[in-house]
């Protein structure tokens, strides 16, 4: 048992899947050396190219919440099984047409788009389902080894794919990927997922997705993740938007010199990768975000002043090393402030963020391209990034997140009810009755703040707190959920950390009788 906990790839699926996973992102980094080299032969105006990388990342915008809420609730075998199905057409669809030379931007731009669909509608799953591939205490090396082989396909992909278009055009590119996907496809056919039992019914699909949302808005740690990864995604996407045409128009180079640039990308992101713990170590998140974002804007800077192949690469080798540092960060700060039962919603949230910060990103800074051209335009991106980053990391730092415990409490004890209650009745009121000593009233209503916060995070649609006019020191918490089965899922809800806080707020009961609650349900 102590070798599989400290090795993760002695676990037969989980190492099938990663390698398989390995072979599939060289694929899709094929496509992308592929796709954006194909647009600057279909049309010159670097809006059109930059849109690549938009119709790469608008679905993952569009779809990444419902593919959350759907890994939360449906068997997530069947789901990244048909998403990889989708997405293989797409590809398919893809190399026919380009190897027919059908393929127009228009075309280009719309299945490209549809590959990033299947991809939007896994990456959440993929995630997901991590925890049940290996033991509890080999997830967090498990995140890593996917961070690995992510950027062990960044490093392969876009150098093999420059290339295979050199010696057989981007058709050859484009049906290689498609073929890349049958390994994934295969190993996830054949696990045999023990699907967990549930004690309470699954969450519906509108439901759940208001749930990944109100979880996003009412918990601030999660927040702080969000605002900085829009602060930094926005204003990074320039790199990666402009970079074909830097290579193509300013450096005057071919599909291999491209590929080659995205490879030493890779390897800089290799190189943060392994020393991402260390660099962690001594800086602290927050301080660490703040190094990878102002690396980041210096190598945009030595990307728009660079005049040949050596010096764009080394620009981009910094950059890939603070690229996968501050996607670590971000990742892993949200996979921090995010319970189990929602994990999956709150990733996706995240990568909603993402995506569609790089989206917006992409077509502004490709439109500002158009008209300022491409090395004014990366120069005022990183200006800007770096004014940013140093205002967010002040005023929303990461360094909160490793305190916190959300593991489950399940402390609440279960109802008082008289017989059964049906799952669908509702509204429930839920009172709770305080004694306090009134001179201590305004920091009881103080300290329950945090608790009307919680309350709203986990179910409710109202909250309020109330003091007895007639008996100073009573006070009545008042919260409706919509239902009794929302209700019951508030006490799987409840952390460790909201633990803390609410025997915070008992400290102030007067005596040691506990408060009073009642569950008042609408007739």
């Amino acid at each position: 048992m102590t070798d599989q906990i400290e090795k993760p790839l002695s676990s037969p699926v989980f190492r099938a899947l990663w390698i398989a996973t390995i072979v599939s992102n060289v694929g899709t980094w094929m496509h992308d050396v592929g796709a954006g080299w194909l647009m600057t032969s279909l049309s010159a105006n670097p809006l059109m190219v930059a849109l690549v990388q938009a119709a790469t990342t608008l679905p993952m915008f569009l779809l990444a919440l419902p593919a959350g809420a759907l890994a939360d609730i449906v068997d997530r075998r069947k789901l990244l099984i048909g998403a990889q199905l989708f997405g293989l057409v797409a590809t398919a669809l893809l190399a026919l047409a380009t190897l027919g030379g059908l393929t127009t931007a228009p075309l280009l731009l719309a299945l490209t788009a549809a590959i990033a669909v299947g991809a939007a509608l896994s990456a959440p799953t993929f995630q997901a389902i991590v925890p049940e591939l290996v033991p509890g205490k080999a997830l967090q090396q498990a995140v890593a080894l996917n961070s690995l082989g992510v950027n062990i396909a960044r490093a392969i992909g876009p150098a093999l794919g420059g290339v295979i278009i050199a010696a057989a055009g981007t058709g050859a590119v484009f049906a290689l990927n498609a073929v890349s996907v049958f390994g994934v496809i295969a190993v996830i056919y054949r696990w045999k997922r023990d699907v967990p039992q549930r004690h309470l019914p699954a969450e519906h699909f509108v439901g759940a997705m208001r749930a990944g949302l109100r979880y996003a808005l009412r918990a601030p740690e999660l927040k702080t993740v969000l605002i900085r990864s829009v602060g930094f995604f926005l204003f990074a996407s320039a790199l990666w938007a402009l970079l074909p045409v830097i290579a193509r128009r300013d450096l005057g180079l071919g599909p291999a010199g491209y590929g080659g640039l995205l490879t030493f990308m890779g390897l800089g992101a290799i190189a943060g990768a392994v020393l991402m713990p260390r660099l962690r170590g001594r800086l602290g998140a927050n301080r660490t975000t703040v190094a990878a974002s102002l690396l980041l804007a210096l190598a945009m800077v030595g990307l728009a002043l660079a005049h040949s192949f050596a010096t764009a690469a080394a620009a981009l080798m910094a950059g890939g090393f603070a690229w996968i540092a501050m996607m670590a960060s971000l990742n892993g700060g949200a996979q921090a402030s995010s319970p189990g039962w929602v994990k999956a919603r709150a990733l996706a949230i995240y990568l909603l963020v993402f995506q569609g910060s790089m989206t917006a990103g992409s077509t502004l800074w490709g439109s500002v391209a158009s008209h300022a051209g491409v090395p004014t335009t990366l120069l005022l991106a990183a200006a800007i990034l770096v004014g940013v980053t140093l205002v967010l990391a002040l005023r929303f730092p990461l360094d909160s997140m490793a305190k916190l415990d959300l593991a489950p409490s399940l402390h609440w004890p279960a109802p008082l009810v008289e017989g059964d209650v049906e799952h669908d009745r509702g509204p429930v009121l839920i009172t709770i009755e305080y004694c306090i000593d009134p001179a201590q009233v305004s920091e009881f209503f103080a300290a329950m703040q945090d608790m009307r916060r919680i309350r709203r995070r986990d179910g409710a649609i109202h909250w309020g707190l109330y003091e007895d006019a007639a008996e100073p020191g009573l006070v009545l918490e008042t919260f409706t959920v919509e239902s009794w089965l929302e209700h019951l899922r508030q006490h799987d809800r409840v952390t460790n950390a909201d633990r803390v806080q609410q025997d915070a707020v008992r400290a102030f009961q007067r005596d040691a009788t506990p408060p009073l609650v009642r569950h008042l349900i609408a007739r």
